[in-house]
């Protein structure tokens, strides 16, 4: 497996396959062009054979100089459990340290129960919210009316 920064022409490779990989769940447009055009040098492509098998956007907080953030990721279905993810979280860790930043956020649903377990596994911690959702910490509409999420935060050396 390979990991590169992504390109600008990534967005029409991967843009088609994010609702498919999430299972029919509408979620392309929380993935705009403009991740792929503005933070190249933030966010990584995973390829095995010249084909995506995952990807990770993220990029440096202008306002918190300390911070970075992992926006979204995706594996192929066909590549689960094959530590991609785990790859992609590293180089992302790898590349924030370069930068001389020492915290990572990211945010998910309350729905998606394999992404909080899989960013506790990885080390993150749930940032205490308003309520509970299946006994997990929920910030209460963070993105807007019935937009509930689990935020997650981890400190890095």
């Amino acid at each position: 497996m390979k990991i590169r920064t992504v390109k600008d022409s990534d967005y029409d490779l991967i843009s088609p396959l994010i609702n498919e990989w999430w299972g029919g769940r509408q979620m392309s447009d929380m993935l705009p062009r403009l991740f792929f055009t503005h933070f190249q040098d933030t966010s990584f492509i995973a390829e095995k054979n010249g084909e995506i098998t995952g990807f990770l956007i993220g990029f440096l907080s202008q306002s918190h100089r300390q911070e970075g953030y992992i926006h979204f990721v995706g594996v192929d279905p066909d590549y689960r459990n094959k530590n991609i993810a785990n790859n992609l979280y590293h180089e992302f860790s790898v590349m924030m340290k370069k930068k001389k930043r020492t915290i990572i956020r990211c945010v998910t649903s309350p729905i998606n129960k394999g992404s909080i377990a899989f960013h506790q596994k990885m080390g993150f911690e749930i940032i205490k919210g308003d309520t509970l959702v299946n006994g997990v910490s929920v910030h209460s509409n963070y993105d807007g009316e019935n937009g509930d999420r689990v935020l997650f935060i981890k400190k890095i050396d």
